[in-house]
Formats: structure tokens, sequence, C-alpha cells
């Protein structure tokens, strides 16, 4: 595929990426999405050319100007996976407004809290969003525009509708900095409380530059993204940008025959799936000979892949397909990545023994170091901090996709970004180490780690050892007390059909297991919870810390004292040999 030319000066805008593809494949779709049901019962389509979307983007940014929203204008953004939301958020970059944007996976009371953090000045929303908005006015006193995408009910301000009225010239795109705020992406807020990213335009332009080089697109590419805010890359990269009929909250619940279909009739080359939605494609069309002629590439992020997910999806694909597994965070992605046939030739045994998940070699020219491990913050990057190979330590990256600080939160700023001659390393929150081949092996979040009387164990690589059971659907490591005294607990989910087998049994199998291997030799409890809490976005992202607190209270005070005086027995035993 051609590519867009790099930016030779300051000004940089990602809007100039859907005008670059707009003249260069102007007849192209650009955007596919879901438009009802035809009277067969089939999903029905509706989409954007590049020239429709880079022309109707434009209208609606004069419409938007008008209505009060301009260059650095934070905007609330409410809008389903449609062709509105494409739209919209084009005209948001073209005007260089700086669109704020949030997981509503994350439940109601933290999405109104990240929101009001942010002192946001418009709203674009669906008539539903609004009435929130009504409802909670408090979290929205800063907000002075409000633009309805729909019917508007009892509350002011113009439609979309209204906005699009007009016949006008070509919109000039703002001429943005590349250190100037383009939007504000929060965190999921898995592991603590969701902060705001704030990625500018040199971001933004550095990612789709990074995604480009790595996936090497051809130029009929069409992608099918189940994460529509994924999906927003595709157009600026002149890629067909396909929507799933399916909810992106829920990836977990959606209708495979559904995703299917979307594949086979527009001709799907490339698709994103969260762990939860790949696990649920590969057993669907597995069991019913489904195979996916047209992909040539399937990206499966969002949480840790399990390789018996990434075997079993890959019985649906072509031999020449591949499935990438890339890693990274709301901060920095992609920062590294690595193949379905790597993992299920090579690294997938050494997972099972315990040394972590593979994530690959980094992308391009983003930088990837292991530092030694702290809660503290790091004032000044040294290389003294950097970890030899093998050592487990923390994850920090730099290059010029990663956001450099967070919004209005110079304490999260100060525990996440390690400063060094005007540039920024990110601190990831997760731990990791690199092996001879300069692979990272991710082994779970920094937050995670419990800390005993013994040492310290990591969550990845001991439930790992778990997971290899045949009735474990999947196992999670948690720490109950405060550290350095903490009891190290596995918690347990079982597959369906298992879960009528004796607990005691299993418990013993279990622990049977936990000997074998060094690492899980301190694990002496094992509780057993039919669902885990998990993240809604990917349906993967074990909630931990909800586990802790359960586990405390089914081991009660009384046990939990015992179980601590066992484990300072255990170890003080070295030092009295």
């Amino acid at each position: 595929m051609e590519e867009t030319p790099r930016p030779t000066t300051d000004a940089v805008n990602v809007a100039d990426h859907l005008t670059h593809a707009a003249r260069h494949r102007p007849m192209r779709r650009a955007v596919v999405c879901p438009a009802g049901r035809d009277r067969y019962g089939r999903t029905a389509y509706a989409h954007l050319t590049f020239d429709q979307l880079e022309r109707e983007s434009g209208v609606v940014a004069y419409g938007l100007k008008e209505a009060g929203i301009d260059r650095g204008t934070r905007t609330i953004l409410m809008v389903r996976p449609s062709i509105e939301f494409f739209v919209l958020v084009f005209a948001l970059f073209k005007l260089g407004a700086v669109p704020v944007v949030v997981d509503p996976g994350m439940g109601i009371r933290r999405l109104l809290a990240c929101y009001r953090s942010t002192r946001p000045q418009a709203f674009i929303g669906i008539p539903l969003a609004h009435a929130v908005r009504v409802l909670c006015a408090r979290h929205f006193r800063s907000v002075r525009t409000r633009i309805t995408v729909g019917r508007r009910w009892f509350w002011g301000g113009p439609t979309l509708r209204q906005l699009r009225a007009r016949c006008l010239p070509p919109f000039e795109t703002a001429r943005t900095r590349a250190d100037e705020p383009a939007a504000i992406l929060f965190t999921t807020g898995s592991t603590g409380p969701a902060k705001g990213a704030v990625y500018t335009h040199g971001n933004f332009d550095a990612q789709l530059d990074q995604i480009r080089r790595h996936l090497a697109f051809d130029d009929d590419e069409i992608d099918l993204s189940t994460f529509p805010l994924f999906a927003l890359f595709y157009p600026a990269l002149g890629v067909t940008a396909v929507i799933p009929e399916m909810d992106p909250t829920r990836p977990a619940r959606a209708n495979p025959e559904r995703i299917f279909e979307a594949v086979a009739n527009h001709g799907v080359t490339n698709m994103f799936a969260s762990p939860a939605l790949l696990q649920r494609l590969g057993a669907y069309g597995g069991g019913k000979g489904i195979r996916l002629h047209s992909l040539k590439r399937v990206i499966c992020a969002g949480a840790p892949v399990p390789p018996r997910t990434l075997e079993r999806f890959a019985d649906l694909l072509t031999a020449d397909a591949r499935i990438e597994t890339p890693y990274g965070a709301t901060e920095a992605v992609p920062v590294t990545s690595i193949t379905a046939r790597e993992i299920l030739a090579e690294t997938r045994p050494l997972t099972d023994q315990g040394f972590g998940i593979c994530v690959g070699r980094p992308i391009n020219d983003v930088a990837v170091r292991i530092i030694a491990v702290s809660d503290e913050p790091i004032r000044q990057w040294s290389q003294e901090l950097v970890l030899p190979p093998g050592e487990i330590g923390e994850i920090a990256v730099r290059g010029g996709l990663v956001s450099r600080r967070y919004f209005e939160n110079p304490a999260a700023d100060r525990l996440a970004k390690i400063p060094q001659d005007g540039e920024v390393w990110h601190r990831m929150g997760d731990l990791g180490w690199v092996d001879r081949k300069e692979r990272i092996w991710f082994c779970g979040r920094k937050s995670h780690r419990v800390i005993t009387p013994g040492g310290t164990l990591y969550t990845i690589p001991c439930e790992s050892i778990f997971n290899r059971h045949p009735a474990v659907l999947r196992s999670a490591l948690v720490g109950v007390g405060p550290p350095p005294h903490q009891v190290p607990v596995i918690c347990i989910e079982l597959l369906p059909a298992e879960r009528r087998r004796s607990r005691r049994k299993l418990k013993a199998e279990l622990l049977a297991l936990a000997k074998e291997h060094e690492i899980t030799q301190p694990i002496r409890v094992v509780l057993f919870r039919r669902r885990f809490p998990v993240d809604i976005r990917h349906n993967a992202k074990i909630f931990r810390e909800q586990l802790a607190d359960w586990a405390r209270k089914k081991i009660g005070p009384a046990d939990l004292r015992r179980l601590r005086e066992t484990e300072r027995l255990h170890a003080d035993a070295p030092a009295r040999t």
C-alpha cells in the first residue's frame, strides 16, 4: 500500500491522513456499519466512501464550530459505533478539538467521575446520553455546548442533522502542532483509578506509522474491528473499516454468526478481537467446520491470550494467515508483538513451566527496557535502572506513540513517567523480563505481585502452572493481607463441564501440581469460584483486587493467622539449616 508521507514540519493533524486517503482512493468504501435487517433477516449495511467521509466530516466541522466547538475544546463524545461516530471524530480532529473518550463498560459512577475530571466544555451524544447528563447535571456543569445525535428531547442545543443542513466549501483542517492535544483517552481502571491519557497529534501520527509499517497492508485491505476505537485507525490508513453487529462493551456475548457473516459478506482481510471473543469464535467455528478464507491476519489483544485459544482459532484460518498478539496499554500501543505460530511452536512450553507469557519483540522504533521494581516515583532516567536479561522487573517504554502525560494529574505523572533529555519513558505498571532473543516475557501487573516473608510471587508465571490442569478454565493468584506478610492464595474458575467434580480431589491435585514447581511451592490455599469478576470491555482482565477481598473473607481471621505463621516458619527454614 502507498504510504502517507510523514509530516516534515511541526504542523501535524491526524485528520490529514483521511484527506490523503480521500485523494488517492476516493470511491473506495471507508466505513461500513450495520443498518438494520433486510426482509430475509440478514444484516443490512450502510457505508461512506473515503471522499464522502472526508466531505461529510468537513461539513460537520463547520457546524460544530458554529455551535461553539473549536480548537482545544474538550468534547465528550457518547455515540454508538456508527457512521455518525466516524464523521464526528474526524470532524473534531479537523477542528483541533479534543474528544474525551471513556470506556462505557466501566460503570456509570466511574464513567461520570472520568468525565467530570476533564471539565468538559462540549457534549455530543445520543438522546439517552443527554438524559444521563441532565439527571447527573453536577458532573457536567462546565458544559456550554450540547449537540444531540438523533431526536432532541427536553434539552436545548442543535441536533447533528441541523448542523449538516448546508452546502459549504471544503473545510480547512486546523494546523495543529505535533505536541498539541488531540484526544483524552481514559484507561480502563482495572488496577486502580482510571486516568486520562493525553494523546497529541504527534502521538497519533506515530501510532498510525507504527501500525502501517508493522502490518504491511495491501491496497485492498478490509478491517473488521470489534472495538470501535481501534476501527478509527483504519480509514486514516486508507483501509475500509467494517463495524460488526454486536455490543462492543460485551464481546464475550457476541453472536458468532453475525461476526462470521460480516467476514464473509465483506471479504474481511484484517480483524481485531479480544481473547474472550476469539475464544467464543473459535469454539463456535470449530464445531461448525467454518473456514475464514479471506482473513490474512487476526489481531488479538487486551489481555493475555491463552495458547489453546490461539490454537483453536488458527484452525479456522488458511495456512498463510497469521494471528498477531500485540502488547501495549492505553498510554502506549502497540509496543511489542508476536505471532501465534511462534507461541505455539516455541514459547508455549516455557509458559506452561512458569516463565511468563512471551509478548514478542519491540516493534519498529519503540524502545523497551526492564527496570528495577519500585512503587515510588523515579525523577530521572538512568541506565543504572536497567536490569540485565533474565531478571524480572518493570517494563518501561519510550517512543513517538507514547503518551507523555495524564490530564491534570501530576501525581500519576510522577509515578508513571520518567524524564530523559526532553523525552519520556512510560512505566507500564507491568512486570516482565527479556530473553536472549530480545523477546519480552510478561509476568503480570506490578500491583498484583504477592509479597510474602519468603519472597515475591508473580501472577502470570504461577497461574500458568495451575492452568495446565484439564479442569481449570483460568486461575488467579492473589495476596491476602498487607505486604510483605501476604498469604498467597490461588483462586480457580473451573470449566463449566467440570463444575460437578469433587472439590476435595481437585484441591489435592492442584496442590500436588504446585509442589512440582519451585515458584508455586509457597501456595497452600486453593479457593474455587464459579465465575471471576472481569472487565466488561475485553471480558479477560481479572479484577484481582475483588478476588483478594473475597478470599480474605472466605479464609477468616483465625485461619489467616495460622497461615501467616506457617509462611513465616517456611521463610525462616533456610536460615536455620
